[in-house]
């Protein structure tokens, strides 16, 4: 990358400020990556007293949606798909304080003004056809489990996504650029069923875990793959699974290794709280 030098006139400015994003057509700027939640949104999320309890698009300057969002340059709320979301006068207070963590934070919102979750049935067919549809013998509850979800206004989503995680059912995720179809990583059913549906009979699949201590309940953790799970970038690490774990060996078969990533989205991150004894094995970057 070339560096350019220009002479500028003096402009005798005597503070320090941050103006207003100009349009300049034409003109080129790179755009922030998106990045894991961090530790004061994650902390925020599990805390009971906070305002943000477990509002699953929780984020601030340090962490959160930047490329995803984008719809335009200059970065700012405007050109973003945040754009329809007016932010309540407590994230807007937040958003215009210099001494905040969300000054200027163009995701900014909470569960008063911002987006929602909402639980969505994939189809509805009877129980007969179902059965049919799995080759099973026994009649299938997939689909009458998912046509009685209740997704209204004030439903605890979150806790639903993880009672059908716990049955052994497949869910689609929808993430940070794509969607997650994701499952029951202990559940060995459930893995074979993920895999059978998506027709990848060896591809390894990815096992999100809420946290670092959880990580190593189930795989040997070296002090780099630690510092690589648990930095900004999240990155899924490939890493030797532990003798007993209760990961189903059809995640990863054969390698003896697991493609772990500490939970890097806080929609995801929200549903282990819940439910500790579910790890969710999760087929990457299909869209």
């Amino acid at each position: 990358m070339a560096v350019e030098v220009a002479e500028a006139p003096v402009e005798g400015s005597d503070r320090f400020e941050i103006r207003h994003s100009v349009a300049q057509e034409g003109r080129y700027q790179l755009i922030s990556p998106d990045i894991a939640t961090c530790p004061d949104c994650l902390r925020e999320l599990l805390d009971p007293a906070d305002r943000r309890y477990r509002y699953p698009f929780i984020n601030c300057t340090n962490c959160g949606p930047r490329f995803t969002i984008i719809a335009d340059i200059p970065y700012d709320r405007p050109s973003t798909t945040m754009h329809p979301f007016v932010m309540c006068p407590d994230c807007q207070g937040e958003y215009d304080d210099p001494r905040n963590r969300r000054f200027h934070a163009q995701p900014n919102a909470c569960p008063v003004c911002g987006p929602e979750l909402e639980l969505v049935p994939s189809f509805k067919l009877n129980v007969e056809r179902s059965a049919a549809r799995e080759g099973s013998s026994q009649p299938s509850t997939f689909n009458l489990q998912l046509a009685t979800v209740d997704s209204g206004p004030g439903t605890d989503v979150i806790s639903q996504a993880a009672d059908l995680f716990k049955e052994g059912l497949i869910l689609a995720i929808k993430g940070l650029g794509g969607f997650h179809l994701a499952c029951d990583a202990t559940n060995a059913q459930a893995v074979q069923t993920l895999r059978e549906r998506k027709r990848r009979p060896d591809k390894p699949f990815a096992v999100m875990i809420a946290t670092l201590e959880e990580v190593e309940e189930h795989c040997i953790v070296s002090l780099e793959e630690e510092a690589l799970l648990t930095s900004p970038q999240c990155p899924i690490v490939l890493l030797p699974k532990k003798e007993g774990s209760a990961i189903a060996a059809g995640v990863a078969a054969g390698a003896g290794l697991v493609d772990d990533v500490a939970e890097p989205a806080p929609h995801v991150a929200s549903i282990s709280p819940v439910q500790r004894d579910v790890e969710y094995a999760q087929l990457v970057d299909e869209r």
